[in-house]
């Protein structure tokens, strides 16, 4: 594992259609063992102009596991035990806003936790911590992902609210109708917990919402059908590589530990008093939490 002050680590989370990395030399395919059980796949490891990168696709090569099956402790563990220190998720939306059609990448600043039966915490009885998520992603990564989208061409939304579903139907016209009322931008299944693990695991974490449909809401668009989200969602892929490919010099550049406070997010979190640790949740957290136990 590399510290948060060294040269950052880029770690990229493949979701829907993104299931490898252009450009990457020197590549190899690594099981990383997590004290979390199995993450999704093996990892790849390569360069990208002189930049270390670890990419991860989140449902595994072929697309086989479900959102809610997907075990994001294990994922955002085994990032972190490879050494990644900023990550950027790159997944399929929905939308819920006329302007924000298909093809339009949203960066996130915000989201709305809908799921029901996931892991949500790398802590539980034994080592309590209550984190912050009042800002759950890095502006700074958000910054450079608006300006390398604009220098790339690709249509892009700065901020907005995610909505994370439980899936894997997707809503119903007056779920569709509720969530718009809530002022969400866009709807997904993948962000949450992963957001929520990241920040524990004291990681930049930046969210690239890729628009695929207008969900059912939209009166002129058919129901959300999978034939047509994977259309558009092949041409998001090779966008979402090119800005990937893109923003990777800037995130390279930094100097020091991220100026928004990610990499510390655990200074005020831990709550059990030292004497009170359970040593197996300590040796289990040695990758996310080491920094701080």
């Amino acid at each position: 594992m590399s510290s948060s002050s060294d040269r950052p680590v880029i770690g990229v989370i493949g979701g829907s259609g993104v299931y490898e990395l252009d450009g990457l030399t020197d590549t190899h395919w690594k099981a990383v063992e997590s004290s979390f059980g199995e993450p999704s796949d093996e990892l790849l490891f390569g360069t990208l102009d002189g930049t270390q990168m670890v990419f991860l696709p989140r449902h595994g090569r072929g697309h086989r596991i479900p959102p809610a099956e997907v075990n994001y402790r294990a994922n955002i563990d085994a990032l972190k035990r490879a050494g990644v220190t900023e990550i950027i998720s790159v997944s399929a939306c929905g939308s819920f806003e006329e302007e924000l059609a298909p093809g339009t990448f949203v960066i996130v600043d915000q989201f709305i936790d809908r799921t029901i039966d996931r892991k949500e915490s790398f802590f539980g009885t034994g080592l309590v911590a209550h984190i912050s998520m009042a800002h759950p992603v890095c502006s700074r990564l958000g910054d450079a992902l608006e300006v390398a989208a604009k220098e790339t061409g690709i249509p892009v939304h700065r901020g907005g609210t995610y909505l994370a579903m439980e899936g894997p139907q997707f809503s119903s016209l007056a779920e569709s109708e509720l969530y718009r009322s809530w002022g969400c931008q866009v709807i997904g299944m993948t962000n949450m917990p992963e957001a929520k693990l990241a920040r524990e695991a004291e990681m930049c974490y930046a969210t690239v919402a890729m628009v695929t449909d207008y969900d059912c809401w939209h009166p002129e668009h058919d129901a959300v059908e999978v034939t047509t989200i994977i259309e558009v969602l092949m041409k998001n892929a090779d966008n979402a590589r090119h800005l990937v490919k893109s923003v990777v010099p800037t995130l390279s550049a930094r100097q020091s530990s991220c100026d928004i406070g990610c990499h510390h997010a655990l200074d005020n979190a831990l709550i059990t008093a030292p004497d009170a640790r359970d040593p197996k949740i300590m040796e289990k957290l040695d990758a996310v939490a080491g920094r701080v136990l």
